[in-house]
């Protein structure tokens, strides 16, 4: 075998690695942004990306120009755009190794296991909870898993409970200011900071729960239950929407859909 042959082969085996690599680091990127509206950004770069490597491999200098310098100066852009889930990817890189294998286990504990969300509990405490005009935001996960969210309370990662939902929501409690995230059967954090809509058309009588609720939605697949404090009444907050003033059938039966159709 020549030289010529084995540098052939050896550049080969490294552009499998290169591509291999690539793949990884975007699925990285994808399973962090899925389920936010930053995923269709996401995508938009991939695709102008594309093109302007089909572009440059016909020779067309002009729109490959063109198509460069956008790239180059939407770098800069990006890093500003993205902060918070870039933040949370080099927090995620730099976990530690034995962080990490505790996520694995848990992960490969459930595989095959089928969890459905139990809403019951949620519609019950919530509506008790506004019985005693306790104000309350919960937070549910669908695609997303909101870590950069999570980070801004304190973990909990409990079973799922009506008792301890309205435990935390107590006025008393020490976690009762903010809101609580939910996936799947577990209390993952309570205490939460969500960002505020920026919508000015919302109605003055939203506080700064409801605002909040919407704020996350618009940003997220999440759904948000919020109990108003002032006027004893539950809401349901879904992309940006939100319904005022529900039964706890109404909420069942909005919930049931979500969930059921991603199962």
């Amino acid at each position: 075998m020549t030289l010529l042959n084995l540098c052939y082969i050896a550049f080969r085996v490294v552009d499998v690695i290169d591509i291999i690599l690539v793949a990884f680091l975007l699925y990285g990127l994808y399973r962090l942004l899925k389920g936010t509206a930053a995923i269709n950004i996401f995508f938009g770069i991939i695709a102008i990306f594309i093109l302007w490597k089909v572009v440059e491999s016909f020779q067309m200098k002009m729109l490959s120009e063109i198509l460069g310098a956008f790239i180059s100066v939407g770098f800069i852009a990006l890093i500003v755009v993205f902060q918070p889930e870039i933040r949370t990817f080099l927090l995620m890189i730099g976990k530690p190794i034995g962080d990490r294998q505790k996520g694995r286990t848990r992960f490969f504990n459930r595989f095959g296991k089928k969890e459905t969300l139990d809403y019951d509990v949620i519609v019950r405490s919530v509506f008790r909870l506004a019985q005693s005009r306790t104000g309350a935001i919960i937070i549910i996960t669908r695609e997303n898993n909101l870590l950069n969210v999570v980070d801004t309370g304190e973990r909990i990662d409990a079973d799922l409970s009506g008792r301890l939902l309205e435990n935390l929501f107590f006025k008393n409690s020490p976690l009762h200011d903010g809101a609580i995230v939910v996936t799947k059967n577990k209390i993952v954090a309570a205490a939460c900071i969500l960002p505020i809509s920026k919508n000015t058309d919302l109605p003055s009588e939203y506080g700064l729960r409801h605002r909040s609720a919407i704020g996350l939605t618009e940003q997220t697949d999440s759904v948000a239950v919020i109990v108003s404090e002032q006027r004893g009444t539950v809401s349901l907050s879904i992309e940006g929407r939100i319904f005022d003033d529900i039964s706890s059938i109404e909420l069942s039966k909005q919930i049931n859909e979500l969930f059921m159709i991603e199962e």
